[in-house]
């Protein structure tokens, strides 16, 4: 188990805050976040490492997705 590091498109706001708006998978595809259901400081269990944990939609699936120090990453199976 580990991570996969993904290149994100997001929005920050005037209040700091960060939405992800689509993330480039590592084989070049790009999917749109369909909606961020959550987001909150947490460490990632599977790949190690903490920051902000964002549960995010696309499709019908959910997966998280990380922020530490400004590296995006999901954790691998």
């Amino acid at each position: 188990m580990g991570k996969v590091f993904v290149e994100v498109i997001a929005v920050h706001d005037i209040e700091g805050k960060i939405r992800p708006l689509s993330l480039k998978w590592e084989d070049g595809r790009v999917f749109e976040i369909d909606r961020v259901l959550d987001a909150r400081q947490a460490a990632s269990l599977k790949g190690g490492g903490c920051g902000m944990r964002y549960t995010c939609r696309i499709g019908r699936r959910e997966f998280f997705l990380f922020c530490d120090e400004g590296r995006w990453f999901v954790e691998k199976k």
